[in-house]
């Protein structure tokens, strides 16, 4: 098994994290498709992300470290907007 060079981890990192963000859009229904009645039943996106996450399928190890990233990314942001 190869290791990835640490400087390609982060993009690879990168990658996934778009990956699991883009594959959502282009998998949704059409737009003429009827909407539940309740929505308040249906998942969120971080709600399905997380659940993919704590499964045992494979590539949720990746799903897991790209909500991670996103949630690491996010906080430095917060913090970097809170500096002033």
């Amino acid at each position: 098994m190869s290791r990835i060079p640490s400087l390609r981890r982060p993009i690879a990192v990168l990658a996934v994290a778009l990956a699991t963000a883009v594959i959502p859009v282009g998998c949704g229904g059409s737009a003429d498709e009827a909407a539940p009645d309740d929505t308040a039943a249906a998942p969120t996106r971080a709600q399905r992300d997380s659940a993919i996450a704590e499964s045992g399928l494979p590539g949720s190890g990746a799903v897991g470290t790209a909500l991670d990233a996103a949630a690491a990314a996010a906080a430095r942001a917060e913090a970097h907007d809170t500096i002033r």
